[in-house]
């Protein structure tokens, strides 16, 4: 039979992605820890408590990422910790997200710190957090700050975190805090958490002025139910207008566009050195009178989909090649800054890893510019609003006992970090169904 490798550029970075709140533990002065001790908010009544304790030891879970071969790891900065009170910045937190830092340059690991993921000091969510405008020079005082103090050990800055995330599922959704249903607020949010990232890109660039500054964008898929259907094809364009073309519109071209907006924004323009792709599934839209609160658009899959745990979606690997190509537009780099699947038993993460390390090859071919792939994610962690019940980690984690379980998919993403290629015998060894489907002959 046929034999193929699929190979990647020599400088290619292979990590894993992670968020403050989900891995650190005891993160008990954001609005999360606040959120979880109210019935009702997470599945399965779950709070995140000691999480993976990496404030205490993250750097044997670096050992592990280490030891697969990674070359790269992105986490962020939990605001709370460093600015607990207004003002007043807490220099021991500090000096320990230096120590995490170097810690993951000692053993191969590029760090890229991701300044705000999903979680605000209480202090900052009893103004409003980002419903209000004045939380923007908050966030630019609290960046200049870390800048400052971390700068030396690292000049790969992600601003934020899905804002497109952030803001529907707290706004509008209200499966986030502060749970509202707003479609106003939804849209006051995003140009706040947007003009806030050009405000803090100007002001790492002040400091630093070789830092590479991005964002990282979930981009999610919008196809209509029925391509024959008018009002489906147009709920899906406006969705995807909404969730995608909107954040890109304003920092790269500096236009706002419905439905967040229609007027210039000349001052978050090109305000990207290179952009973050979140990918994980698609949605198929199909036409809801009922339904303005997602702009008439009813979200279900094909017929004959794989189907992720927990209602994630379905698996739709091609999805990730058309959002980098899509992406590939702005002509600066991409580096994927999330991908992976909830599979709690193990039968879909070493498949759908290949599946979408493929397509990531495949765009590679036609020349996009995608220099790094950081897997989601390293260890079972806190994921939000779903509590435990969704299992994204190549490593399994018992969060009562700490306890870790290396998951096949980890030894499958060593042995292609390792080798800086996807290999036909990678893919006989852990999902010889796909062979017929990805190696020629």
């Amino acid at each position: 039979m046929a034999e193929a490798n699929f190979h990647f550029p020599p400088s290619f970075k292979w990590g894993v992605a992670t968020a403050a709140h989900q891995v650190e533990g005891n993160n008990t002065n954001n609005q999360w820890w606040a959120w979880e001790q109210e019935a009702g908010h997470i599945k399965e009544g779950a709070a995140s408590g000691l999480a993976c304790n990496w404030w205490e030891n993250a750097e044997a879970d670096f050992d592990r990422a280490a030891n697969m071969g990674l070359n790269a790891l992105r986490l962020s900065i939990e605001w709370s910790r460093v600015e607990p009170e207004p003002g007043k910045f807490d220099t021991a937190a500090l000096e320990r997200y230096r120590e995490l830092l170097r810690g993951l340059t000692a053993r191969g690991l590029e760090p890229l710190v991701t300044l705000h993921h999903f979680s605000n000091p209480l202090w900052l969510e009893k103004q409003g957090a980002w419903i209000n405008e004045g939380t923007i020079a908050y966030f630019t005082r609290y960046v200049e700050q870390v800048v400052q103090a971390l700068g030396e050990e690292c000049d790969f800055w992600c601003t934020i975190n899905e804002p497109n995330v952030y803001a529907t599922q707290g706004y509008l959704m209200g499966s986030f805090p502060p749970g509202q249903r707003d479609l106003g607020a939804t849209r006051t949010v995003l140009r706040n958490l947007l003009r806030a990232h050009a405000a803090a890109y100007r002001a790492i660039h002040h400091l630093q002025p070789a830092a590479r500054v991005g964002l990282a964008h979930n981009l999610r898929i919008f196809d209509p139910a029925n391509p024959s259907s008018l009002l489906d094809r147009l709920v899906a364009w406006a969705q995807d207008s909404g969730f995608n073309r909107s954040i890109i519109k304003a920092v790269w071209d500096g236009w706002w566009i419905p439905p967040v907006g229609f007027r210039p924004a000349l001052s978050m323009r090109r305000t990207l050195d290179w952009i973050g792709l979140n990918y994980y599934t698609r949605d198929l839209v199909a036409f809801d009178g009922g339904a303005p609160e997602t702009l008439y658009g009813r979200a279900t899959h094909a017929p004959d989909a794989e189907l992720l745990d927990g209602g994630y979606g379905e698996l739709y690997e091609k999805g990730l090649f058309r959002a980098l190509k899509r992406l590939s537009k702005l002509d600066i780099p991409i580096h994927i800054t999330e991908n992976g699947v909830p599979d709690s038993d193990g039968d879909q993460r070493s498949r759908a890893l290949i599946l979408h390390l493929h397509q990531l090859w495949k765009s590679l071919q036609y020349n996009l510019r995608v220099q790094g792939y950081y897997h989601w994610t390293l260890v079972d962690n806190f994921e939000w609003a779903e509590g435990w019940s969704l299992r994204f980690g190549l490593i399994e984690l018992d969060p009562a006992t700490q306890e870790r379980t290396p998951r096949p998919a980890a030894s499958l993403y060593a042995a292609i970090a390792r080798g800086n290629a996807l290999t036909s015998g990678l893919i006989d060894t852990y999902a010889p169904e796909l062979r017929a489907k990805l190696l020629p002959g």
